[in-house]
């Protein structure tokens, strides 16, 4: 019921479009599959028609890459009290949040409006708090620019956000997701409250050791007495830019010994734990068997994994892929090379972000200048 309210933007788009389906991810973004396909027909059909269409009904028709979109969602760490609240405006929003306060059984709108912001940092509130708040700006984004929507033919979301873009690709129900999402964070939270760790983006030189300098921060915490000891790359952001994470004791290391280890800048964010590191490997079981019992869609347009920056094949690759996301780096900088990979002289799509912030759109200008040159922020 609540995921029909949700997705009907995503059910009229692929009525409008030409069918199409989820191609490998050799095929350039900015083309699309036409096939024959009846409005009438039940969304199930739809889907069915697009992944098993005959291979010889399906042409390949070349678009202009500038009438296309790609929209990129952020992820945790992004929340801010009073995020939402110049969406309120917008009808379908606030009935976004009351479908998601029904279904977190709390007020939802109420914590991101006004928080207190401990509360709204808290990792089970947080990611609820950046999905919602995404999707909510998609109904900005469809209300001022329809055709962004309608041609949209790649999605991508930073951690957290790669489930919000999966619920916009008509993969995961919008009640579905809110639930899952219940369940990673909860289990995440659990894996925070057990091992004291954080996450700080470093800026550093070109020939720093990175990897040197978070080897002897994790030895220096073996040396201090602390068990099982991590630190490493948790966000692969943009050239000479990434996000470390570890045990609260390596940050402060790096903190300390920042000029000697050659860190230009280091700046902790705003989030309870280490995530997308082994700290958080008591999270995965978890989250998997809550995805498992969730009955998936196959894309309606292309969704990036953050595991290894390229294109979902399938279902089966999500169910596989997904869980590892909470334990791995996030490879951001490496998606977007593969996003927005054309041939010399070829436009780009407009790409639009969904979401708190405008951080998404910050990282495509130091990866890809031109392609940012037409992106925009719809800010939650």
């Amino acid at each position: 019921m609540f995921s029909r309210n949700l997705r009907i933007f995503v059910t009229k788009r692929l009525e409008r479009l030409p069918n199409r389906r989820c191609e490998s991810n050799k095929a350039p973004i900015g083309s699309a599959t036409a096939a024959s396909a009846q409005n009438e027909q039940p969304h199930s059909k739809l889907l069915q028609n697009m992944l098993q269409g005959d291979a010889e009904e399906e042409v390949r028709q070349k678009t202009d890459p500038k009438e296309t979109s790609i929209i990129l969602f952020p992820g945790q760490g992004t929340q801010y009290v009073g995020m939402a609240n110049k969406l309120m405006r917008f009808p379908e929003a606030r009935r976004i949040f009351e479908l998601a306060n029904d279904v977190l059984g709390y007020n939802l709108l109420k914590l991101c409006l006004e928080g207190p912001v401990e509360k709204l940092n808290r990792t089970e509130h947080a990611q609820h708090a950046v999905m919602v708040s995404s999707l909510a700006a998609l109904e900005q984004l469809k209300e001022e620019r329809p055709k962004a929507i309608d041609t949209c033919v790649a999605t991508a979301g930073f951690s957290l956000g790669e489930i919000t873009a999966l619920v916009f690709a008509g993969v995961i129900p919008f009640d579905k997701a809110l639930k899952l999402v219940q369940v990673r964070a909860n289990a995440m939270q659990l894996a925070c409250d057990q091992v004291a760790g954080g996450m700080a983006m470093v800026l550093y030189a070109p020939d720093t050791e990175i990897g040197a300098a978070c080897a002897k921060a994790k030895q220096w915490c073996v040396d201090k007495g602390v068990e099982n000891p991590y630190c490493g790359v948790a966000n692969y952001m943009y050239p000479h830019c990434k996000v470390l994470a570890g045990n609260i004791e390596a940050l402060e290391f790096l903190e300390k010994n920042s000029k000697a280890l050659k860190i230009r800048r280091m700046k902790r964010l705003p989030v309870s734990g280490a995530f997308h590191t082994p700290l958080m490997e008591a999270a995965v079981e978890t989250f998997a068997k809550a995805l498992k019992k969730i009955t998936l869609e196959e894309p309606l347009i292309r969704v990036y994994s953050n595991v290894d920056g390229k294109p979902y094949k399938h279902v089966g690759h999500i169910l596989k892929q997904l869980p590892k996301q909470i334990v791995r780096p996030v490879k951001w900088e490496q998606t977007l090379h593969e996003m927005y990979e054309r041939q010399q002289g070829q436009d780009f799509p407009r790409t639009f972000e969904c979401g708190p912030g405008k951080g998404l759109t910050q990282i495509l200008e130091k990866v890809n200048g031109k392609a940012a040159n037409t992106a925009i922020s719809i800010e939650a």
